[in-house]
């Protein structure tokens, strides 16, 4: 496999910081993806590297070692560990360290650290115990409905169909792992991750925030100076509100436990603010011009 630059995936420089590192995954991960680009045969490979570089990049540690072994980063720790190994046997060549050469304490030649990962040039037997897996990422995109709900789910990962729970309370760009689903480990090695984040899109009946929800609610002129009852929508059906009289445009009223499920904690909900928007009646026949001309004379 050709070497990738994880840095020019995401066009950033090797001094970035992890905001501007997470500022262009999410440009680039939004631009490119397949979903949106299904004229480019290119773009599932573009996405995956895209992904492939921001779960390194932004994490501290891998990106140590990325910056440490390059392309070869995902051996930093048996590399490291067959030097610990290599030096109860017997010294670099040359005392200092300096040398790429390791000899072991029969005169047996271990080559360059790459070398001493999978076995020496002289047949010698391989001391690794196994690569883990590849970590997998993955998007999963819901509509408010699906996140407010726990369900079933089938998501396609390498060509792998794999049957997930959602949770109920997923947030916008939550991000949960999935212990040994990644990349099947070498050797021996134990299996990689997947880590899916859940991509929720608008929805145009309610804004949510945390778990409260949002919406308008018409209410017509009468109803807002006399008072009365209106029909509200909420997530899990209508529900009839009380009006008090003269209530004003824009007033806010909330509904306690009517807004989103909070991510597992059973039984447990936001509220539901709801916006009054009064409507101002129109074409008005003459009478009712007059009776509201005579109101306006009684003031």
């Amino acid at each position: 496999m050709a070497y990738i630059d994880y840095y020019k995936v995401l066009g950033v420089n090797k001094d970035a910081s992890q905001d501007e590192i997470k500022k262009a995954y999410k440009k680039l991960a939004r631009k490119c993806h397949p979903d949106l680009n299904p004229n480019d045969q290119n773009a599932h490979q573009k996405f995956q590297e895209i992904n492939e570089a921001n779960e390194v990049l932004s994490d501290p540690e891998k990106r140590k070692k990325y910056d440490q072994y390059g392309e070869h980063w995902k051996h930093a720790d048996q590399f490291e560990a067959q030097q610990q190994q290599q030096q109860q046997y017997g010294q670099p060549f040359g005392g200092s360290g300096g040398g790429s050469s390791w000899y072991s304490s029969d005169g047996g030649e271990f080559s360059d650290f790459f070398e001493s990962l999978f076995g020496s040039r002289r047949g010698a037997k391989s001391r690794t115990h196994g690569f883990r897996g590849q970590d997998y990422n993955a998007e999963l995109h819901l509509s408010l409905t699906d996140a407010a709900k726990t369900h079933k789910q089938v998501i396609t990962v390498n060509g792998k169909n794999l049957r997930i729970t959602v949770p109920a309370g997923i947030a916008n760009g939550q991000t949960i792992k999935l212990k040994g689903q990644g990349g099947e480990g070498m050797e021996g090695g134990q299996n990689g991750d997947l880590y899916i984040t859940f991509i929720i899109a608008e929805d145009a009946r309610f804004k949510r925030v945390d778990n409260d929800l949002y919406t308008t609610a018409p209410l017509d002129l009468y109803t807002a100076i006399l008072g009365g009852e209106q029909i509200v929508e909420t997530m899990d059906g209508k529900v009839k509100m009380k009006v008090a009289p003269g209530t004003q445009n824009n007033t806010k009223v909330r509904l306690k436990g009517k807004g989103f499920p909070i991510y597992k904690k059973e039984d447990h909900f936001g509220d539901l603010i709801i916006t009054y928007s009064v409507e101002i009646p129109t074409n008005l026949t003459d009478k009712q011009k007059e009776l509201f001309r005579e109101i306006k004379s009684l003031n």
